[in-house]
């Protein structure tokens, strides 16, 4: 049974200790597109080490930095074929502003199992802490592997964020680069359906899609660009749920409203009649 609730439920991954320097972050941020204006001041903070500042996001691939083989989905009473997964939500809570080098300890463990059916849904949460021990970030993640529900688990209760019923405060429009996947593989993720043609046809897919996480982190910076000037150190957390898939070099559409002082967001795909893309996302500001 590729899924045993009883064992996975609760488990502890191994721990990871890692350590990032600011040609870390630089390349992440590259990664997203920034610095696509090289003069301004604002892509600089992204792009140049002289005045560097770290996008919350980064969290989500500083502990796999030095990861160089596929990822494998395999834990304590899960064992899935990488080819049957997708991700579907991520979150980050950053602590304190991430510093530009460090290093940290990531300490996993898998909370719950949802059954939806012809589906299962793994969530996990990661909490990074300095090697001192003083909390740096709060990660969560869920992982949606398709034929592994029907185990007659809980279903789980809904998560929707609804945007308003008004026009939105702002309007983005973010270009992707036909090589953005090729990139953003070099931050960690070498998941081969972000680059291989075979691969991703049989995962169902006509041509490599990019990585969800780049899409998470380049509308996180789209949202600050456009309502924190830019200020990546005013972001407390963010959070969002894949909705559909970016094909390289599309353009990205993202909404964003100001509710009860957050901002909720809306990204869909432009070039595929606004497909929608991420969904049920917020960006909670620091107070």
């Amino acid at each position: 049974m590729p899924i045993d609730p009883t064992v996975a439920i609760g488990a502890e991954l191994d721990e990871v200790r890692f350590a990032w320097t600011s040609s870390d972050v630089l390349l992440y941020h590259l990664a997203l597109g920034a610095g696509d204006s090289p003069t301004d001041a604002a892509e600089l903070r992204y792009a140049y080490e002289a005045d560097l500042r770290v996008l919350p996001t980064f969290a989500t691939v500083a502990p796999n930095l030095r990861t160089f083989e596929p990822p494998s989905v395999s834990f304590p009473g899960v064992e899935i074929d990488l080819e049957r997964v997708v991700h579907g939500r991520q979150g980050v809570t950053v602590h304190r502003p991430i510093p530009v080098e460090g290093k940290a300890v990531a300490r996993t463990r898998i909370t719950d199992i949802l059954d939806k059916g012809k589906a299962a849904v793994i969530l996990q949460e990661t909490a990074v802490t300095d090697p001192d021990g003083s909390p740096l970030w709060t990660a969560t993640s869920s992982i949606f592997a398709r034929g592994e529900g029907g185990f007659g688990g809980k279903r789980g209760s809904s998560d929707r964020i609804d945007p308003p019923e008004r026009a939105p405060e702002v309007v983005v429009d973010t270009p992707t680069l036909p090589q953005q996947a090729l990139l953003y593989r070099l931050c960690g993720d070498r998941n081969p359906l972000h680059a291989d043609p075979e691969f991703a046809a049989r995962a169902g897919f006509e041509v490599p899609i990019l990585h969800g996480l780049c899409t998470y982190g380049i509308v996180a910076k789209a949202v600050t660009d456009a309502m924190l000037d830019a200020d990546v150190t005013r972001i407390r957390s963010w959070s969002a749920k894949f909705a559909g898939t970016v094909l390289p070099g599309e353009t990205l559409r993202t909404r964003i409203w100001r509710e009860d002082g957050n901002l909720v967001v809306t990204t869909v795909a432009l070039d595929r009649d606004e497909a929608p893309v991420l969904t049920d996302a917020l960006l909670e500001p620091t107070p």
